[in-house]
């Protein structure tokens, strides 16, 4: 007898076991797979590391971030006329201290000594509008009684008016400008969060800019309006006040980037079985 295929899931957990706190990146994983969400966050469920660890995207990150927190640090108080070289010279040590892959820390020391050129030209025009003030800090926000949202900001700088720069280092492209708008909130939530005091005293935004080091370099920047601000918090607000209602299903697949972009749940979801044209199915869980 041929068994039926299972159903595109969109459980329904109660209300006291949805999730209280979420991170600024995971708030596009809500809106894009709920189901992930609810997977991680009401399941405890976790993808498991590699049995053999490679050099994949999250080190690259990991390392060039750290490359360029270092740079950032030691030129605090200006960029001196080597500033290109300086970047190179720090790269180098910190792929040696942090990579133990040969043939990874040549790919990436190339990727670096491509973009470097335009980075320290963009860099320059960062320091024209403002200074650099604290790197890679965490900040917590109580959205409400009920629920609190965190993050962590790459780099804050102060302009000279006292206001925060907030950038995000991309070790590949910059979301799209439509992404940004419609998924990719993270550094608009960080804004938000910077208002309700989650990165210290300094409340007032200037602005948030996601500096992509991917393909000769790219930047993607906004100067936020107060009001602007405000909608991202309203319009944030709604999606909480919606998750927050026990007849709000966790949805699979709700609105990936792309059909073939794979999801860390989708064999517990059991994608395959189902696909995007297929109807969610709301189910009572955990009752």
């Amino acid at each position: 007898m041929r068994k039926a295929p299972a159903p595109r899931p969109s459980p329904r957990p109660p209300a006291e076991a949805r999730p209280k706190q979420l991170s600024v990146t995971q708030i596009e994983t809500l809106v894009r797979d709920p189901y992930a969400i609810y997977a991680r966050k009401v399941l405890g469920l976790k993808p498991l590391d590699p049995l053999r660890q490679m050099p994949d995207a999250r080190i690259r990150g990991t390392a060039l971030h750290a490359i360029l927190r270092s740079f950032v640090e030691v030129t605090r108080e200006g960029l001196p006329g080597n500033a290109e070289s300086l970047l190179l010279r720090l790269t180098d040590a910190g792929l040696e201290a942090e990579v133990p892959w040969p043939v990874a820390r040549r790919l990436w020391r190339a990727q670096m000594l491509r973009v470097a050129p335009w980075s320290i030209s963009t860099e320059r025009g960062r320091r024209d509008f403002g200074r650099p003030y604290r790197l890679e800090l965490r900040g917590e926000w109580a959205v409400s009684d009920r629920f609190s949202l965190s993050g962590i900001a790459d780099r804050l700088d102060r302009t000279a008016a006292g206001a925060l720069a907030i950038y995000d280092y991309k070790t590949g492209a910059v979301p799209s400008a439509d992404r940004e708008k419609y998924f990719n909130k993270q550094l608009r939530l960080e804004a938000v969060m910077a208002r309700h005091g989650a990165f210290g005293e300094i409340t007032a935004v200037a602005r948030v800019a996601y500096i992509g080091l991917g393909s000769g370099g790219k930047i993607l920047s906004h100067d936020l309006s107060a009001e602007e601000i405000a909608e991202t918090e309203a319009a944030f607000r709604a999606l909480l006040e919606a998750y927050e209602d026990p007849g709000q299903g966790f949805t699979a697949r709700r609105a990936m980037q792309g059909v073939r972009f794979e999801g860390d749940y989708d064999h517990l979801a059991r994608f395959g079985e189902w696909d995007q044209t297929t109807k969610p199915k709301p189910e009572e869980v955990g009752g």
